[in-house]
Formats: structure tokens, C-alpha cells, sequence
């Protein structure tokens, strides 16, 4: 786990310089489901969104491509409490204390100074529409619970978006629960069960039922097919305190549970989070162990699998939760598990407000009142069994719960699913059709024509009106005033009819044209419309957009493109001025929806598995056995769920290869020899033939690197990350880099591995770095270091004779070098061990050289858990047997020279090794030292010149 706190995140009053600049509370984070920025509210009334890339990656942060603030939204009048992504990230709501939500939507033509700050905008977002309906209520007693709220009397407090987008819930401070449509943004029904101020909402992932939370110390359940309530949970509540700025609470991605904050045990002196089971609604399950109240709760979007090999069943399904609390400390659950995954204590001066995780599962937000944002960024193998958002789709279909139809005309377009988010498009929701000009109301139109203003305001809401400005008798101009943003009916209802389904800002009204004709013209909305293409322009203005209304919009793009975020083509379809626009834009549009995909229009047929009788003969000098031409091989691209497919016709006439995402086809390639072994990782695809050769593709069926022509046929090929590893019958071996299109070494045959009699290799694995690694029937695993040229041992069957740090047969494991000891464990269980009378200092020669070599394995393998590990036991066995030159030896070599100076370019000493500092390394060695009996001072004196050197470093 990587943690930041990036300074750079700050609400501030933009008016002040920056040396006058006192941070202001952010009350709300949340992450764009495709996880390139994040949004914060805070009390300077602004909503604030920003990059996500300068704070995963130190490189993108010294460079500053892309930008860190991307945008500042500022038409709220109050602080700002919550902000939320809509699940299309088509849209950003947000709350405050102003009584209003905003809804955002990206202009993506719009840059430019904040207006009366220094501060530019990257991109921008603008006002789609306004909810107003949160009434102020009697909050004088709050005054004398809470502070803060002396300057927050008619909040917003929380809001949610339900799956699909199909529903927005907001609550606040008057006690009242409002659910908007999710399409037409219009109110359908205000909720007032609730006897206190309501702090915090969420919805079933299902889909079926809607929670909140408030002061009234209950949790209530809401149906969404009529909006009735459901159940009503008091116990864990009871004693719960007051005076808590939010109660949010999440509900988890399995449709299980729901863990809800500021709950109390043994009558309010045990601060909690309830556990709420669904169906039965009680609270029997307590996370105990924060100091203070929990504010806030936050479930990971991703369903785990407690065996990673089981099924998709319910006793094989956990959650990870994430809570906050007014402690300043954050910790996370698996509710797997009775103790906390992780405990940050102390990670802000003040308490926690929020958290929301990406949508990969992987990163943890956190922000706090004392102004500050922390990041908690996960290896994948950190939390281990996380499923796919297609298995977790699959596991909701058994609750059965069937939504209703969505309004007629509306979409959200599609949504982020697996490993997806750089390729996912998001579709405007379209205007309704309009009846044909000929049915139109004859007033209507002729107001239209003479006046030029809209006949009325819609359902309630303020209405954009157009002027129409006479230049001559055969050209009309139409400018546009906006006189507000527009605002949503009040009304409880959901209005009917075509107008009515539709923000005023995207309805698209009948104008009168030259010779009496009605042309419809392209809605407001269409202006925010985004091309697909994000790739950078070396030109200083954008090229023509090829897309009209129906283009679909890329909201975020690959988080590794080094220009900014907001490099998106805003301009136009070609042959459409700004001035006016073609009607045949909308209407006779024959252009697919979904770009064309190699091979996608055709069905994907089944195939048997069976062996097709192969012409070519083994050669006498084969180290290896050919592999076998199948008429079906398939391969998982690492870290997903797409496939990629390798068929060879049985009459050898045809062979091809397929790539697989949700059961489309996305590319395919034919090729002109039988297809043998294949392998997919994160970032390419390789397929062997039968002829020697090798193709490596990209994920988009590109060939990124030339055809390679080995020695012979390969019998063996693997993947991991950039690097592919090739191993040929002949027994040579190549590493190749794939994103360099480097060699990480030479090739090299590993015929001097296999001379014991019936040798053979049992498994073959690569790792990031290159390194190969060759598990024998020996008992050996070896590997090929590219510094040394030479075949090294990665760990030998000999150290199970006497090492007392030997792991044996493990659990799956992530750690390498265990797993390769278990490996080797594992195939020789069966061989019996005959007991043997050994010399006196056996096992602890054996015990010190496994550890060395283990020492060794780690940094071969790049590993720096188990290179850490591995250093800090062979300390503690040098501690217990007293070894003073080998610990000193130990000592030297970590902290390097003594007058050691980065600056100068001849030193050849390391200040790290696999990722660690190896001085902050040399301070844990030091502390197991100094707690010996004999080496105490020997780990005294170099702790004080430990402390000097530090001391004198230069910045």
C-alpha cells in the first residue's frame, strides 16, 4: 500500500494571495468512475475537481502534465457538503447549503479564468440544471452542539445516485428525503418520516430499496418501486451522539449489508459501525474499535471472493468497507475477517468527512475538515479475490428485482464496467422526438416566428429564452440569452409528454426558416457534445470533430497520456457553421452508433477441444517436447476478463486468432501456420506457430513489434506485464520487453539445467522485470541473471534438509519465492525423508545460507516484501547466535559510505535496493539488533552515526 497526502488539494479563498492562504474544510470527495479526477466540496463554496494522475504517480506530479486543478465550479452561494459522480460519469451533482443541487455537465469547448480569482480553468463544467425543494428548518439547536453549523442552517447534506443512474436521492437539514428522475431531473416524490435532520443516504446496489440516516437516531429502508417505507432500524442508534456533521453510510456491492455510522455498544461508550442485513434488517454485526464516532462509511464497488478458485455463491462472497471517524484515523474491513484489514491512526489533524474508492477497488480517498485529502493506493495483490463487476451483475440477478422502464427516449449510454474505463463511451441522453412540424400547434409556432420568446415556462421550471433577430427579410440570426440556469419542477409527480421528459436546457423547439420551413435545429446540449478522439493534437487549434449529436464522449482516456485531461475536440461536424446548423445533422443519420470493430459483426461459434494430427516431426535434437496443434487454445488476459482465442481448422487450411471482450469479438488476424501456445498479459498478446514464428499484438489487434523467427518452435510461452518469455524446443530461452522492445538478456539455451538424469522443466513463469523462472524435477529453481550472464538458484530442495526458516507447503500465496519453496515442496511430498545424524552447527549453516540465498532470490525477482522479510529474519538468526562480523558486515553494506554524496556521479554505491531505502531498512536491522545480548552496542554506535548521517544529507 502507497500513501499520500498531496498539499497541492486545497479549498481556499481565491481572493487572497497564496502567501495569506489558510486551508478551508473539504466536506466531500468523490472519484469519476474512470478514475482520472476527483471531486471535492469545501466551505470556500466552490466544487473543485482534479487529477488523479500527479498523485498516483511521482513522475506526472514533478512534470505537471497533466494539469493538478482541472476546474473550479462556482454558482453555489453556501459551503459545499457532497458532491457525487453520476455512475455514467456523464454528470457531477452537487449539495450545499444554499438549498440547492447542482448538476454539472462538461463544456468541453470552455476554458479560461475563474471568474474574480487568478485560478484557470483546464476544462470545464457548466450548470446544467438546478434542484432547489430543501426548505430551511429550525436549526437553533444545533448552535449549541455543533459549531459549525452556526454557518451551514439549510444544508444539503447528502446525495446518491442509484445503479443505472436512474434515480438521484438528496437529504439535508429539513428533515426531508427528495428523489429526482435520474433522465428528466425532475422531483417525483419528497419523503418526511424522518423526525431530525437526515445526514446521509445511499441506495442497494439492486437497485431495490433506498437507506438513509439521521438524527432521529434511525436507519430507515425505502422501496423504490413506490417509495414506501420498508423497515425502520433503531437499536444500534440509541445512545449515538448528535452532534456529528454527517451520518453517511454505504451499502455493500453484494446487496447484503448495509454499514451505517455513529453507532454506539454497552450505552454510548463503545463507538461503532451497525451492520445491517438485508431482509431480516437487524444489526447483530458491530465494527468495533474507533476511539471516537464513525462519520462515515464506504464500501469497495467490488464484490470479493473468500477462495479466489471457488464460485459465485453466496458462502464464498465478503465485502470490503472503509470507515471514517471523528478520531482521525480511517481503517478497513473484510467482512471476512473479525480484525481490520489495515488501521491508519491519526492520518489528519481533524475529522474525517468522506471517503469514496475508485472503481477498480484499489484506491481509498479520504478527506477531512482540517482541509487536507489522503490517498490510500492498493496492489491488486493487497486485497486479494476481488471479482469482476460481471460476476457481480450475475450475483444480483438472483434478488430478481426488475426496475422499472426507463423514460421513453432517454439513455445514460453505457456505463464503466471491467477494465474498460479507457475504452467506455458515454452517450448524451437525446431529446424526445417532437411530432412532426405539420401536427405542431399553429400559435405556437407563430409566437415563435413574431416574438421569438418561448410561450411559457415549463412544469414550473425558468426557461432559456431564444431571440430571434431580424438582419433582413431572408436571413434570420438566433442569439441565445440565458437568463438562469434552468431548475426543475417542484412538483411530486413525474410531468408527461415529450416536453416534459426533458431538461428546458436540451428541449429542441420548432423555429420558423426561410420559405416557411421548420428546421430543426441541434438542442443546447449537442454543444457539450465530446468526439471520440483524445489523442494529442500537434496542431494549435482542433481538428474538425466527424461527429454530430449522436458522438459518443470520452470522459477520461488513459491515465498515462501526458497532455492534459481536458485535450478533448470541441468543434463542430464538418460543413456546420457555429452560426446555424443543418437539419440533416439530426435526421437521415445513417452512421453506426458503436465504431466497427474487425471481425465483431461475425457470431462467435462454439469449438470441441480436440488434438488435430500435426505433419511436422520432432527433430532429433529437440531438448523439448512440440506442443501438440489443438483445435481450440484460449488464454485470460491478465487482470481481466477478455480472452484471447487461437483456432486451427482441422483440415489445416485456416488458423486464426481471436480477441474476446463480453463475448464479442473485438479483433481477429488469420495466420498462415497452426497456432501452438498463446499468451495474454495487461498490455499484450502473443501467439506462437508451429513454423517457429511468433506475432505480438496490442490489446486493438495492432502488431507491435515485427514477426519474430525463432529456432524452432516454442513449447513453452508466458507473459507478465511488458514482459514475454519464449522457450523453444531446442531449449532456448528469450525474454523480451515488449513495451521497450528490448531483449532483457541475451538468448540462452538451459540445456546445462536439465543434465540430471530425467530432467525436465515442471513450470515456467516470467516475472515484470524479465526475470525467468524455471522450476526443475530436480528439486531446483533457477533463473538467469542478466548482470552475471549466468544461471542462479532461486532455492534448493537441499534447505528443507536443515533450515528452520524453510515455508513448506503454503496457502496461494503472492510472494514468489514462498511459493517457489512450496512448489518444490509440494513435488516431493510423495518421496520419503530418511532421518540422518547431522553435524552440530547444521542447522544453523543451513538456516543463515537459505536465508542469504533468499536474500538474494528477492532482489533477483524484484520482490521487496519478501527482500525485506527475508533481511530482517537472517538479522534476528545473527542476533540469537551472536555473529558480530556478519551483522557489521550487514551494517556496512546497507548504509553504504560514509560520506556518501548523491550528487556526485562516480559513486557506485545504491541508496536502494528493489524499491526500499536501504538505510530506512538499516533502521528496522538496527532495532532487532539492539535488542541482543551481544550486539547491543554495536547497533547503539551505528544507530548514532545512523542519525548524523541523516542529519547532514543534503536536501
Amino acid at each position: 500500500m502507497r500513501f499520500t497526502k498531496p498539499a497541492w488539494v486545497i479549498h481556499k479563498d481565491s481572493s487572497k494571495s497564496d502567501q495569506d492562504t489558510k486551508r478551508q474544510s473539504i466536506f466531500s470527495i468523490h472519484v469519476h468512475p474512470d478514475g482520472s479526477r476527483i471531486a471535492t466540496g469545501g466551505l470556500d463554496a466552490k466544487v473543485r475537481i482534479w487529477s488523479t494522475k500527479p498523485i498516483l504517480s511521482p513522475a506526472s506530479d514533478e512534470s505537471g502534465r497533466p494539469p493538478k486543478s482541472l476546474c473550479t465550479l462556482s454558482m453555489h452561494t453556501g459551503p459545499v457538503l457532497t458532491v457525487r459522480w453520476a455512475h455514467s460519469g456523464r454528470w457531477l451533482a452537487s449539495g450545499s447549503d444554499d438549498e440547492i443541487i447542482m448538476i454539472w455537465d462538461l463544456d468541453p469547448s470552455g476554458r479560461g479564468k475563474v471568474f474574480g480569482s487568478n485560478e484557470v480553468n483546464v476544462e470545464l463544467w457548466k450548470p446544467l440544471k438546478r434542484l432547489p425543494g430543501h426548505e430551511s428548518g429550525n436549526t437553533s439547536s444545533l448552535i449549541f452542539t455543533f459549531p459549525l453549523y452556526r454557518f451551514l442552517p439549510t444544508d444539503v447534506t447528502d446525495i446518491a445516485w442509484a445503479p443505472e443512474d436512474r434515480y438521484l436521492a438528496s437529504v439535508g437539514l429539513d428533515s426531508k428525503v427528495i428523489v429526482w428522475c435520474g433522465y428528466t431531473l425532475e422531483r417525483i416524490r419528497k419523503l418526511d418520516q424522518h423526525n431530525g435532520f437526515v445526514k446521509g443516504i445511499c441506495f442497494d446496489p439492486v437497485g431495490e430499496f433506498m437507506a438513509t440516516q439521521s438524527d432521529d437516531k434511525t436507519v430507515k429502508i425505502w422501496r423504490t418501486t413506490d417509495w414506501e417505507l420498508e423497515a425502520e432500524v433503531r437499536k444500534p442508534f440509541e445512545d449515538s451522539p448528535g452532534s456529528t456533521f454527517f451520518r453517511r453510510l454505504s451499502w455493500s456491492p453484494d446487496g447484503a449489508h448495509i454499514t451505517a455510522s455513529n453507532a454506539t455498544n454497552n450505552k454510548g461508550f463503545v463507538f461503532i459501525a451497525a451492520v445491517i442485513t438485508r431482509g431480516a434488517w437487524t444489526s447483530d454485526i458491530s465494527l468495533v474499535g474507533h476511539e471516537n464516532t464513525v462519520e462515515v462509511a464506504a464500501y469497495n464497488p467490488h464484490i470479493f471472493l473468500r477462495n479466489p478458485h471457488g464460485s459465485l455463491v453466496t458462502s464464498n462472497i465478503c465485502s470490503v468497507v472503509a470507515l471514517g471517524a471523528d478520531d482521525r484515523s480511517v481503517s478497513i474491513w473484510q467482512t471476512k475477517s473479525a480484525r481490520p484489514l489495515i488501521v491508519a491512526r491519526e492520518v489528519f489533524d481533524r475529522q474525517i468527512m468522506d471517503l469514496s474508492w475508485s472503481r477498480d477497488g484499489l484506491t481509498l480517498y479520504a478527506a477531512s475538515s482540517d482541509g487536507t485529502i489522503a490517498v490510500f493506493n492498493f496492489d491488486p495483490e493487497e486485497l486479494d479475490g476481488i471479482a469482476s463487476f460481471t460476476a457481480q451483475q450475475q450475483y444480483l440477478h438472483k434478488f430478481g428485482f426488475v426496475p422499472p422502464p426507463i423514460p421513453e427516449g432517454y439513455s445514460h449510454g453505457s456505463f464503466y464496467g471491467d477494465n474498460g474505463l479507457q475504452s467506455s463511451r458515454i452517450t448524451p441522453p437525446p431529446s424526445p422526438q417532437l411530432r412532426p412540424p405539420e401536427q405542431a400547434p399553429q400559435s405556437q409556432s407563430q409566437s415563435q416566428s413574431q416574438a421569438g420568446f418561448g410561450s411559457g415556462p415549463i412544469d414550473g421550471g425558468e426557461q432559456i429564452n431564444k431571440l430571434v433577430a431580424k438582419k433582413s427579410n431572408k436571413k434570420r440570426v438566433q442569439p441565445i440569452l440565458m437568463s438562469s440556469v434552468p431548475s426543475a419542477s417542484t412538483s411530486d409527480a413525474v410531468p408527461s409528454g415529450a416536453a416534459a421528459l426533458a431538461p428546458p436546457s436540451i428541449i429542441r423547439q420548432p423555429h420558423s426558416a426561410v420559405n416557411g420551413t421548420t428546421p430543426n435545429f441541434l438542442p443546447l446540449e449537442s454543444r457539450f457534445s465530446v468526439p471520440k478522439s483524445r489523442h494529442p493534437s500537434h496542431s494549435a487549434s482542433p481538428a474538425p470533430s466527424t461527429r454530430g449529436f449522436d458522438a459518443d464522449v470520452e470522459m477520461g482516456g488513459p491515465l498515462d497520456m501526458d497532455v492534459p485531461i481536458d485535450a478533448i475536440d470541441a468543434s463542430s461536424p464538418p460543413g456546420i457553421s457555429r452560426g446555424k446548423r443543418k437539419a440533416s445533422v439530426m435526421e437521415g443519420d445513417s452512421r453506426p452508433l458503436r465504431p466497427r470493430t474487425l471481425g465483431g459483426d461475425r457470431p462467435l461459434d462454439a469449438v470441441a477441444v480436440r488434438e488435430i494430427p500435426s505433419r511436422r516431426q520432432e527433430r532429433r535434437n529437440d531438448l523439448l517436447p512440440i506442443p501438440p496443434v489443438l483445435t481450440l487454445l484460449r488464454a485470460t488476459v491478465e487482470e481481466s476478463e477478455d480472452l484471447l482465442e487461437g483456432r486451427n481448422s482441422e483440415n489445416n487450411t485456416l488458423s486464426e486468432v481471436i480477441f474476446v471482450t463480453n463475448g464479442q469479438t473485438q479483433w481477429l488476424d488469420y495466420l498462415q501456420s497452426p497456432i501452438i501456445a498463446l499468451t495474454a498479459s495487461s498490455t499484450f498478446c502473443a501467439v506462437a506457430m508451429q513454423d517457429g514464428t511468433v506475432n505480438v499484438y496490442s490489446h486493438t489487434g495492432r502488431r507491435i513489434i515485427p514477426t519474430m523467427a525463432l529456432d524452432a518452435p516454442c513449447a513453452m510461452v508466458r507473459s507478465c506485464r511488458s514482459s514475454l518469455l519464449l522457450l523453444t524446443t531446442s531449449g532456448q530461452l528469450s525474454s523480451i520487453n515488449v513495451k521497450s522492445q528490448m531483449a532483457s538478456f541475451p538468448p540462452i539455451f538451459i540445456s546445462q539445467l536439465l543434465q540430471a538424469p530425467n530432467s525436465k522443466v515442471l513450470s515456467l513463469t516470467v516475472r515484470p522485470n524479465g526475470a525467468p523462472v524455471l522450476q526443475i524435477s530436480s528439486g531446483v529453481a533457477y533463473t538467469y541473471d542478466a548482470q552475471l550472464l549466468q544461471w542462479t538458484k532461486l532455492s534448493d530442495r537441499w534447505w528443507s534438509e536443515g533450515s528452520d526458516v524453510w515455508q513448506g507447503r503454503q496457502r496461494a500465496t503472492k510472494d514468489v519465492v514462498t511459493s517457489i519453496e512450496s512448489a518444490i515442496t509440494t513435488s516431493f511430498d510423495d518421496k520419503p525423508v530418511h532421518a540422518k545424524e547431522r553435524p552440530k552447527w547444521w542447522s544453523t549453516a543451513l538456516t543463515l545460507g537459505h536465508l542469504e540465498s533468499k536474500i538474494h532470490a528477492a532482489k533477483a525477482l524484484e520482490s521487496p516484501s519478501e527482500y525485506k522479510q527475508a533481511t530482517l529474519m537472517y538479522a534476528r538468526k545473527l542476533a540469537d547466535e551472536g555473529f558480530r562480523a556478519k551483522a557489521e558486515e550487514l551494517i556496512k553494506d546497507l548504509f553504504g559510505p560514509v560520506y556518501w554524496n548523491p550528487s556526485r556521479k562516480e559513486e557506485t554505491w545504491s541508496p536502494t535496493i528493489v524499491g526500499l531505502a536501504k538505510r530506512d531498512l538499516l533502521r528496522e536491522v538496527l532495532s532487532v539488533f539492539v535488542r541482543s545480548k551481544t550486539l547491543t552496542k554495536l547497533a547503539i554506535d551505528w544507530q548514532d552515526m545512523l542519525k548524523k548521517a541523516s542529519s547532514e544529507e543534503p536536501p
